[in-house]
């Protein structure tokens, strides 16, 4: 009889941190080490986002700035107001009840960036694609609006890439083939 040895895996310290919808945690991977360094948000923060969730009634009248975002097939049409109180609405509905989960985060990164987080309202129409589409073009609608309503933050928009229009799209089918690049199966006989 031959006794098989089995081999041992090493264990990398990991910290890993349960996720809870109240609080969003951002983990960040340790250059030096395999290990996960969890970092929270700070405490502005979580109140910006928890006020963006209040249920007050807002009304968009005055003057307004319009821009277009676009990405994949979706489009959204952002109006940007002043003198808000920093309430985001998509087809009548808020930001976290039309985007669910991580999309709030995503769309007000121009905002964090830019430091007008409370600064304004925002009324935006968005139409074609899936979420994730939509998402992309919310947030280059909310980019272009704040660029066109304050020159001096393009730097910091351009360098964290929100002014670039993402121009990945789904590639067409072709004609003999299965999907875009897949064949079907070659048969030697």
């Amino acid at each position: 009889m031959v006794e098989k040895k089995a081999k041992v895996a090493k264990d990398k310290p990991t910290i890993k941190a349960k996720k809870d919808p109240k609080e969003s945690i951002k983990p960040v991977k340790d250059m030096l080490t395999s290990e996960t360094i969890v970092v929270e948000t700070p405490d502005e923060d979580k109140n910006f986002l928890n006020s963006l969730n209040a249920n007050e009634t807002v009304e968009f009248t005055g003057k307004y700035i319009k821009a277009i975002g676009r990405r994949k097939r979706a489009t959204a049409q952002v109006r940007l107001y002043e003198n808000g109180k920093g309430v985001i609405m998509i087809n009548g509905k808020r930001v976290s009840e039309y985007f669910p989960g991580d999309g709030l985060n995503l769309i007000t990164q121009p905002l964090k960036v830019t430091g007008h987080g409370r600064d304004f309202n925002f009324s935006i129409i968005t139409q074609g694609g899936g979420k994730q589409g939509q998402i992309g073009a919310v947030r280059l609608g909310i980019s272009r609006a704040l660029l066109a309503y304050d020159v001096a933050a393009k730097e910091a928009l351009k360098v964290n890439g929100f002014l670039t229009r993402d121009p990945r799209r789904v590639e067409r089918k072709k004609p003999g083939l299965k999907k875009a690049r897949k064949a079907p199966q070659w048969s030697k006989r």
